[in-house]
């Protein structure tokens, strides 16, 4: 990268930092933890105390979410009983929706420049695992991200950019914090959820925005995926190359559609010619509305456990 090119980069941060210390008091200039809040979980940042929202098309450099459920604005403010300093992005950016993938992980770099240490990325998913119903919050403890490895999704993809998100060649075996894992897991004691009510598994991530058909979904599965979305990893990828600790916690909000057999035109003619017609079949489908319900029943238990998360670290 020349090195106009890098100072240009540095500008625009700068820019946008600048910008957004602008619109706080000085307290809240240096958020301590991030949170991510995906679809439906917008709610979570109902118990930011001092709340300052700055919408999206008001900073430098951040995109607008075009999707049902996604708030557009960072919300700056303090949690738990020691007022910890955090920032919540209020609906995040999909490659999907045709933002560039630097625009997608420019609030994650961002939140870096601001002082973040600890980043909670959350998202509804889909299940793969038949033994993780809807309702399940999982901690997830790696991905499996085909995009990256086969595509050209990769937020790292490109020139060096300048520091602190100079790191050529980033491994990703230990993205997913142990040490923030088990503080969840605490905290789901302290609240006294049901022990199903919080698990361990590995994400899946698919560019969408279509839902996975049977056969992708079963391919997934027997990779040794629990969960699958449409999000979160490049927000992963950018957080571990900023040197941010990384907790992510998916809601399962429906069942990914994987049948034991398939349903046979064959059959079912035969049926029919032979006077026995076979009795009517309702093929399953998976719609956005049902994830934004599932997000809207169980977004209190998300952010009941993210406040206390945060209660924990401080």
């Amino acid at each position: 990268m020349a090195i106009n090119e890098g100072a240009e980069i540095l500008s625009e941060f700068s820019k946008t930092v600048d910008t957004i210390r602008g619109r706080l008091p000085a307290k809240l200039h240096t958020p301590l933890i991030g949170i991510v809040c995906g679809s439906g979980l917008s709610g979570l940042a109902a118990s930011i105390r001092d709340k300052v929202e700055i919408p999206y098309d008001e900073i430098p450099g951040f995109g607008r979410s075009t999707v049902a459920g996604h708030g557009n604005a960072l919300a700056f403010g303090l949690l738990g009983r020691d007022g910890i300093p955090v920032v919540a992005m209020l609906g995040r950016f999909h490659p999907y929706e045709g933002h560039p993938m630097s625009t997608v992980v420019y609030p994650i770099r961002t939140f870096a420049l601001l002082g973040v240490k600890n980043i909670i990325i959350t998202n509804a998913a889909g299940s793969l695992n038949p033994k993780i119903p809807v309702g399940t919050i999982v901690t997830i403890q790696d991905h499996l991200a085909l995009p990256n490895l086969t595509g050209h999704l990769n937020p790292l993809l490109g020139p060096v950019l300048p520091a602190p998100f100079d790191t050529r060649f980033q491994p990703i075996s230990t993205a997913y914090s142990f040490s923030l894992r088990k503080i969840a897991f605490r905290a789901a004691h302290e609240l006294q959820f049901p022990r199903s009510a919080l698990t361990e598994g590995i994400y899946a991530w698919v560019s969408g925005p279509t839902y996975e058909s049977p056969a992708e979904g079963r391919f997934l599965r027997n990779q040794g995926a629990d969960v699958v979305g449409m999000s979160t990893i490049p927000e992963v990828v950018a957080a571990k190359h900023a040197g941010m600790e990384v907790l992510v916690l998916s809601l399962v909000t429906n069942m990914v559609v994987i049948p034991d057999k398939y349903r046979s035109a064959r059959e079912e003619v035969d049926a029919e010619i032979a006077g026995i017609p076979l009795p009517p079949v309702i093929e399953e489908e998976v719609t956005h509305s049902e994830v934004l319900e599932v997000g809207l029943a169980k977004g209190d238990d998300m952010r009941k456990l993210v406040e206390k998360i945060i209660e924990l670290l401080g």
